[in-house]
């Protein structure tokens, strides 16, 4: 693989948010909604992460070219479009599940998660509890779930909670968009 193209898997909340964040930024190939972090046996279904049990949290795997966007400022939209102050919980989304969570592919992502926390965590009036996760596996979501929004915009959830995100992203990075 070219080793300027990178992986990033990151959870913050409902995937269908982040993937919508992500699929709008330069130098991103693909965004792919799934599951990450659990403990338990085989290939999880979208409702046995959704129960709590499995010990996943909804995450995307952002597929990235390093000669367009850095990690670090792939991390910078992340901590930037979602609440990373809140524990296990999105909006009205509640569970670990949608823990806010990165999880590292290498040492390197490691240390810049580190930094990258350590310099949002001013930006926000209560403390971060992004969690900072060695990486293990990844399952890809069922394929309704897999670019959700461009394909349900209509729908209340979209309006309501993905289309002012994207009012964000596009306020604060408008330099990083496609």
């Amino acid at each position: 693989m070219n080793k300027n193209i990178q992986t990033a898997t990151l959870g913050g909340g409902c995937f269908w948010c982040t993937e919508a964040v992500f699929q709008e930024v330069k130098g991103v190939i693909k965004v792919v909604s799934g599951y990450s972090g659990g403990n338990v046996p085989g290939h999880p279904t979208y409702r046995e992460v959704c129960s709590g049990l499995t010990g996943h949290a909804e995450v995307i795997q952002i597929t990235f070219n390093t000669d367009v966007i850095s990690y670090k400022d792939i991390l910078v939209i992340f901590m930037t479009t979602h609440d990373p102050t809140t524990l296990n919980r999105q909006g009205a989304d509640r569970g670990s599940e949608y823990r806010s969570v990165i999880f590292y592919h290498n040492e390197v992502q490691k240390e810049i998660s580190e930094i990258v926390l350590k310099e949002v965590s001013s930006y926000y009036e209560n403390p971060i509890v992004t969690e900072i996760s060695s990486y293990t596996i990844f399952y890809e979501a069922e394929k309704e779930h897999q670019d959700y929004y461009r394909r349900n915009q209509e729908q209340g959830y979209c309006s309501f909670v993905i289309t002012p995100k994207l009012a964000t992203l596009r306020k604060l990075h408008a330099d990083k968009l496609k």
